[in-house]
């Protein structure tokens, strides 16, 4: 199987807290298209260890042109804002986050993913062998 580069880039995202707060924290976007489904977004703030959430990368694509998601993970452009941001509101029995999110940052990040592994293609990156292999017990 042929071996491609990730593609990695850093975001900064408010983390809103109230209609008038909210704090600056660092997004971390990861594509690795031996898993050519999915996008890690790494959250880095001053406090908290980094929290890692796995996103669909069609849901993070679906997003930057209307409502898309539901349950722990819903995505949707600001109204009146143009292209200038996206929502991004990630749910777990802790708690729910809503943050607030360029959408060039991820419109640039997806084009870079998409270059390397076109939407549609996906399952042509996977080592499929690999996989049956750990739905299997050893010995």
């Amino acid at each position: 199987m042929e071996s491609l580069k990730t593609v990695m880039q850093g975001v900064a995202v408010q983390l809103v807290i109230s209609r008038t707060y909210s704090l600056s924290v660092c997004m971390s976007l990861r594509y690795e298209p031996t898993d050519p489904y999915v996008v890690r977004a790494v959250f880095f703030t001053d406090t908290d260890e980094p929290v890692e959430w796995v996103l669909g990368r069609d849901l993070l694509a679906d997003g930057l042109g209307s409502s898309a998601g539901c349950g722990d993970i819903r995505i949707w452009r600001a109204v009146g804002r143009g292209d200038q941001v996206m929502y991004i509101v990630l749910g777990s029995p802790a708690g729910t986050a809503l943050l607030e999110v360029p959408m060039q940052d991820v419109r640039t990040f997806l084009e870079n993913t998409e270059a390397l592994v076109p939407r549609g293609t996906e399952s042509g990156h996977i080592d499929w062998n690999l996989e049956l292999a750990n739905l299997f017990p050893k010995g």
